[in-house]
This record gives structure tokens, C-alpha cells and sequence, in this order.
């Protein structure tokens, strides 16, 4: 028997676009979108529709995925309790992706559209170890060599911003609904810094008038595969790309939209100046966490999240790390407790109806180490502590990227930086402080002595023992 779907209760041939997205991939589906899709069904904020839009070849099959079904999403709720079914119809129309973006710059440009959002992951910012915007990359020179011809979303939003700008057009807003610390602040780096390379006049423009609101973003929404198309068809929806995510959601911004904004707060959006707390606290427990548990798992070959946590090893060592080494640097948070935000954050990784993968949870390290990770080692070593836990997952992690699992399981490549980080890893068994140089990843903390020789002491028993043995010796300590 077929079960029922919400389907948008609300006229889709009434709305018109306001917002472009670049980057439509499952957590735009399954978080922003439904917002907009639950206040549309309020009877408001019709004219702040989504034009998704994409710069790399692959979102050009999205598009021709949700072409078939009038752009509408299929959005899965993993409950317990039971599986839910809606399809999200805030998207109205996906735009053409192109080497050149001359379609995506072309809707920006229009008047109608006053928030440009992105969902480009935490590696697509161009950041260099240190987080600051690296202006030698690559793709960024190839921008700064052909403005006109942008390959990136930072050179579209440029263009752009520069066609309203000498069109007497108020600049939109740009929000990053991405996972990292100070968003806002690191898109404005992005655009302004490629914008310094080619027209300073420009860079100083965009620095005075346009907003980049910061918003932490939560949701956990695993990769879609053959489970998760089954469970669509079993709701009688032939969808290729359905999304699938847990229950909880979450999303807090800076209220700061100058050509205005879709009234969010009245389906649940936190709008706060006080948003470095909430992402901080998320980022650390929540991101932290799900690296705390990754990269153990995957090296004794526990394939789901909620298989790792009721595992009572992978258990305790999240518990442990993130009451002793975590959570005692993250600053308070209004209307927060921090113990039961853990509480909830364990609950939610344990949802055996996700099943989320920790492959998925050890993906693109090299670049979510710096920012999930070492801040809460840093804080420790400031406050007189050698974190144990933590510079155990960095051993780790390090075993991980080596290539195999402790039974001796190939890993597939899993990272953009997986050749350095497995020739790094191979060179680390045997010298371990070559880990600790990545200074992409830790900066100077390698010249911490006692870092250094915690790190090695911790991979040289991950290698002789296997991670099993490591973790329960950490926790009988």
C-alpha cells in the first residue's frame, strides 16, 4: 500500500523568484527550501521563490533530474516513529549550467532577485590554512583573468553585482548556508578579495553595500543511493534524487538583508545578532562530534553512524572527548544548555533510521579538520592541557587517510586531497611528526612539544594495536 505525500498546498504557478541558489544539492532540499516551502504554505512570501543554479558539470544533472518533476524535491523525514513524505515546490525553475555562468549572472542581475544563497561545501571557499581567502588559487586566477567569463560562483555574484551596480540596481544579498565558522565573513572575503585582484573600485563597492548575513545551518541529510530511492517509491514516487534527512532541523542568521527578506522567523528561523554562539557551540559538538566518531569506526569497519553509537567503545569515546576536551571551551549560548545540547546531538547521531554512513562522516578531513577540530585542540593547549582524545582522533585520522582499516580493508579515496594525505600518512607511520607539518591543517601546532610527542605516542599504538584496543585503553585511563 502506498502511503500518502504532502504535496505543496499552495498555488506554485503564483510564486515568483526572489532568491538564487547555487549549489542544489541535498542539504539545500532538505533545509532551506523546506522553510521557504512552509512558509509559502502560510500564504507568504510568494515572491521569494528559488532559482537553483550550479557551476560545476555535475549539477547539470540535477537539473535535468528535477526538470523531469517540475522541480519539485522529494524530502524524507527519518523518524523513529515513523517515515514522512512531502515534496518541497519553493524551486520554480533551475538555471542552465554553463563553463561561462552567463545565465546564472544574468538572473542575478535581475531586479526581481535580492538574496544570492550557497550551498558550495566547507572546501569551496578558497581558504588557506589559516582561513583567510587564498588568492593564488587556480580557479581564482583563472576569474581574476577573464571577470567577464567567471568560472566560479564568487566571479558570477562579482559580475553581477557589477551589472546592477552600473544599472542603478540595489546589490541582493549574499548568505552562505554552508558549514563554517563566520560564513558570512568568509563569503565577503571570497568576493571582495577576488574582486581586489581585477577592480579595486569594484572590491570597495561590494565592501560598502552589499550585506553577507552569517547563519549557522543543522540538519543531517546522508547521500541518496539505492536505499533511499527505494523508500521514495515505497511513498509511490518515482524520484531519482530524493532527499532523506532526520526530524530535527535548525537555522540562525544575522538579520541583515538590506533589499529584504522572505518573514522566516514564522516557520522557525532563529534570527539573532548573536549567531557566532549558536555556530560555534554546533560546530564544535555537533561537527566535532561526528569526526570524533568517524574515523574509528570506519577503521573497525562499522559502516552506519547509529551502528557506531551503539557500539558502547565509539559511545564512550564521544562522551568523553566532548565532556572533557569540547565542551569546556564553547562560550555560552542564549537559551542553550550546553549538556542537553549534547544530549540531543547523541540522540540524533544514534537514529537508526538515518542510516547515515561514517564514510560520509570521513569525507573531505583535510578540509573540516581545521575548522571542526583544531580550534577545540588549540583551546586546550591555551588553557594548559594536552587533549588526549582529540590528539588521539588526529592519529587516527592519519591511520585512516593511510588507505586501509585495521582488518585490512581497502578505503576508497575520500578526500580532494587523498594522494598528499595517504603519501603524508604512509611517510607519518614511520615519522610521525610529518602528519603535524600539514601546516594547511595545523598551522604551528606542530612546534608544540608536547603535542607532538602525544600525536606520536598515539599513532604508533593505533598501528601496533588497532583502534579497538587504543579506545578502550583511553577509556580505562
Amino acid at each position: 500500500m502506498t502511503r500518502s505525500v504532502t504535496r505543496p498546498a499552495y498555488d506554485r504557478k503564483a510564486l515568483t523568484p526572489g532568491i538564487v541558489h547555487i549549489g542544489v544539492g541535498n542539504f539545500h532540499r532538505a533545509h532551506q527550501a523546506v522553510y521557504l516551502d512552509d512558509l509559502f504554505a502560510l500564504g507568504e512570501g510568494h515572491d521569494w521563490a528559488i532559482l537553483g543554479a550550479g557551476v560545476r558539470p555535475t549539477d547539470a544533472r540535477m537539473r535535468e533530474a528535477l526538470a523531469a518533476q517540475d522541480n519539485l524535491s522529494t524530502v524524507i523525514e527519518l523518524d523513529p516513529a515513523g517515515h514522512r513524505a512531502r515534496q518541497v515546490g519553493a524551486m520554480v525553475g533551475f538555471l542552465p549550467v554553463e563553463a561561462d555562468n552567463a545565465a546564472l549572472i544574468e538572473a542575478m542581475s535581475d531586479p526581481r532577485i535580492r538574496i544570492v544563497s550557497l550551498t558550495v561545501t566547507e572546501g569551496g571557499y578558497y581558504v588557506d590554512a589559516s582561513g583567510a581567502f587564498d588568492p593564488t588559487h587556480p580557479d581564482i586566477v583563472a576569474d581574476a583573468a577573464q571577470p567577464a567569463r567567471p568560472a566560479t560562483a564568487f566571479g558570477a555574484i562579482l559580475a553581477a553585482l557589477r551589472a546592477r551596480r552600473d544599472a542603478g540596481i540595489a546589490p541582493f544579498t549574499v548568505m552562505s548556508c554552508d558549514n563554517l565558522p563566520g560564513n558570512g565573513h568568509v563569503t565577503r572575503n571570497a568576493v571582495v578579495g577576488l574582486a581586489e585582484l581585477y577592480d579595486a573600485e569594484l572590491a570597495g563597492w561590494v565592501k560598502a553595500q552589499v550585506a553577507f548575513p552569517n547563519g549557522m545551518v543543522d540538519r543531517i541529510t546522508p547521500a541518496t543511493g539505492p536505499h533511499e530511492r527505494e523508500l521514495a517509491q515505497g511513498f509511490g514516487l518515482a524520484d531519482p534524487v530524493p532527499v532523506t534527512c532526520e526530524p530535527f532541523r535548525q537555522w540562525v542568521i544575522e538579520d541583515h538583508f538590506p533589499a529584504g527578506r522572505p518573514a522566516l522567523e514564522k516557520v522557525g528561523v532563529t534570527f539573532t545578532p548573536h549567531v557566532h554562539a549558536y555556530e560555534a557551540m554546533k560546530i564544535r559538538i555537533l561537527n566535532g562530534g561526528h569526526a570524533v566518531i568517524a574515523y574509528p569506526s570506519a577503521l573497525m569497519d562499522i559502516q552506519l553512524v547509529h551502528e557506531a553509537m551503539a557500539h558502547p567503545l565509539i559511545a564512550a569515546f564521544l562522551h568523553k572527548v566532548e565532556v572533557e576536551e569540547i565542551l569546556p571551551h564553547v562560550a555560552p549560548v542564549p537559551d542553550t544548555s550546553i549538556p542537553d545540547y549534547l544530549t540531543l546531538i547523541e540522540s540524533r547521531f544514534s537514529n537508526p533510521e538515518i542510516a547515515d554512513t561514517t564514510r560520509r562522516l570521513c569525507l573531505d578531513g583535510s578540509n573540516r579538520q581545521p575548522k571542526f577540530i583544531v580550534p577545540s585542540l588549540r583551546d586546550n593547549l591555551a588553557a594548559g592541557t594536552v587533549p588526549k582524545g582529540l590528539v588521539l582522533l588526529s592519529a587516527l585520522w592519519c591511520r585512516y587517510c593511510y588507505g586501509t582499516t585495521d582488518s585490512g580493508v581497502v578505503v576508497e579515496p575520500n578526500d580532494p586531497n587523498w594522494t598528499a594525505l595517504q603519501d603524508r600518512a604512509r611517510r607519518a607511520k614511520e615519522t610521525p611528526a610529518e602528519w603535524l607539518a600539514m601546516t594547511e591543517v595545523y598551522g604551528d601546532l606542530a612546534q608544540n612539544d608536547l603535542l607532538a610527542a602525544e600525536f606520536a605516542a598515539a599513532l604508533e599504538a593505533v598501528w601496533r594495536d588497532g583502534a579497538e584496543a587504543v579506545l578502550r585503553r583511553f577509556l580505562a585511563a
